[in-house]
């Protein structure tokens, strides 16, 4: 009889200890707060504000934001630091975006958009002038980015003016080294490659230029209000091949794929938020809306996000339910 008590206490303690298991492992897949990615720039700001007004409104998670450089936050969505990417330029960083899928660090969720442009822009006004404003043609004969070679008397660096400066991007930022590379595939000797301390240093750069009409030449890309707002030049590149491109960066930056992902264990710690996310697809123009009523009315990222939801009701409410639309409206 004791060794039967024994056996019995024995299997209950395993089942028991079995249970435990079971329970801890449904408590792990658990989350309360889903974490965004802020690399640094306003597109990805509002897309993460858009997100987070569906999911806290629509399915009862708390958001968080965690800022960084590209490269950090991307490990953090590895590591499960940060749990969703709402706008990665894949192409900028295309081996480490791999990797990571073929890790299966990382689930690519959907293509938030792909008809964007980047590269070396200058305002229009440098080119064809504008007569409204009284400026003149500065460099006519501008098209493309070797074209700069003719011209670095134009786009004098003024911290050492014996060399023109052309404006990259941030340190940081997985396309300052595209860039840096460019000017030396192009041979553009006579010009420094200056990089801001921020994006919107880069932006003031290019504001306090087109405002009193002189010359500036550097990076930007769409979606942004910069390219909404200003009359500006994307100058020509060869044609985008991939080999080419590989070597030197020596060919036009393609339309890149801008993606959402997210952490690998996201699926089965809130799989309706990642059905949703599946779902989440803008375009250039609806980025670049929210981009221009941002600037032109002073707004945050919370704020704009709103604004957009009311404005393109019929785009976001094809993603959810009909029952998370219902609760997203009555927040909204």
């Amino acid at each position: 009889m004791k060794k039967l008590t024994l056996v019995f206490i024995s299997l209950l303690v395993i089942v028991l200890a079995a249970c435990s298991g079971t329970a801890q492992s449904e408590n792990d897949k658990k989350i309360e707060t889903i974490t965004f990615a802020d690399p640094g720039w306003d597109s990805v700001r509002v897309h993460n504000q858009i997100a987070a007004t569906i999911i806290e409104n629509g399915y009862g998670y708390d958001t968080e934001v965690t800022a960084g450089s590209t490269p950090a936050t991307v490990q953090g969505l590895r590591q499960g630091d940060i749990n969703a990417y709402m706008e990665l330029w894949v192409d900028n960083i295309e081996e480490l975006y791999n990797e990571a899928l073929d890790q299966g660090d990382i689930v690519e969720t959907s293509v938030n958009f792909d008809d964007n442009e980047q590269g070396y822009y200058v305002p229009t006004y440098v080119i064809k002038g504008d007569k409204e404003r009284g400026i003149d043609p500065i460099a006519p004969d501008l098209k493309s980015v070797e074209d700069l070679k003719k011209y670095p008397e134009v786009f004098k660096d003024p911290e050492h003016p014996e060399k023109a400066r052309i404006y990259g991007a941030p340190s940081g930022w997985a396309v300052d080294e595209i860039l840096a590379q460019k000017v030396e595939t192009y041979g553009l000797d006579t010009y420094n490659y200056f990089r801001p301390g921020s994006g919107a240093a880069l932006a003031t750069s290019l504001a306090d230029a087109y405002e009193s009409g002189e010359a500036w030449v550097g990076y930007y890309w769409s979606p942004t209000w910069v390219t909404s707002i200003y009359d500006l030049t994307l100058l020509e590149e060869p044609e985008y091949n991939k080999e080419q491109y590989q070597e030197n960066y020596g060919t036009e930056i393609p339309s890149m794929r801008v993606t959402t992902a997210v952490h690998k264990d996201l699926p089965d710690q809130a799989p309706e938020v990642v059905t949703f996310l599946k779902q989440y697809e803008t375009s250039n123009a609806l980025t670049q809306s929210a981009l221009e009523y941002m600037k032109k009315n002073g707004t945050n990222a919370e704020e704009t996000a709103q604004w957009w939801m009311k404005e393109h009701e019929d785009v976001w409410t094809e993603w959810v339910p009909e029952e998370v639309v219902s609760k997203v409206k009555e927040a909204l």
